[in-house]
């Protein structure tokens, strides 16, 4: 396999980006986004690094996998915690290291940030396979459950 680069994502990445998303919703959750609206939400992010970072892996000239780094300021620890969202490899390139390169990336430019203090990422209590790559990359069971409420809109009511 050719060698795999991570950079930046930039706003002509939103098309793959939103595609990429888009599969991983059914993959993971058998859900069917509005591609609109993805799209909206995704050059929004990637015009905004204050919303969010997104990085890409490729391989050649093509874009085979991405993560969505988003902050959570911690008070305790003073600084940033990086959660790892929208994390997904192309199918053809699974299990060739594609998603520990963009992990050391992201661990790397987190590192030379100098205020975050952990990176995490929430997993499906039944994806066995993803906890066995994130227990080898060094991350551990952080003994947090994940809760949460949905807020409608006005425009939803």
């Amino acid at each position: 396999m050719n060698e795999i680069r991570i950079r930046h994502a930039r706003l002509e990445d939103a098309g793959i980006i939103t595609e990429f998303n888009a599969r991983m919703a059914i993959e993971t959750e058998d859900l069917e986004l509005d591609r609109a609206v993805l799209l909206r939400g995704v050059r929004r992010a990637l015009a905004d690094e204050g919303i969010c970072l997104y990085f890409v892996a490729e391989v050649g000239d093509r874009v085979i996998g991405q993560c969505m780094i988003t902050y959570e300021f911690s008070d305790w620890r003073d600084g940033w915690i990086w959660w790892f969202q929208s994390v997904y490899v192309h199918p053809d390139h699974r299990r060739r290291g594609v998603f520990r390169a963009l992990f050391d990336h992201s661990k790397r430019e987190a590192a030379d940030r100098g205020d975050v203090r952990a990176l995490r990422l929430y997993v499906e209590e039944e994806n066995h396979a993803g906890k066995s790559t994130y227990t080898r990359l060094g991350m551990s069971y952080a003994g947090y459950e994940v809760w949460h409420v949905d807020i409608k809109n006005a425009e939803d009511m």
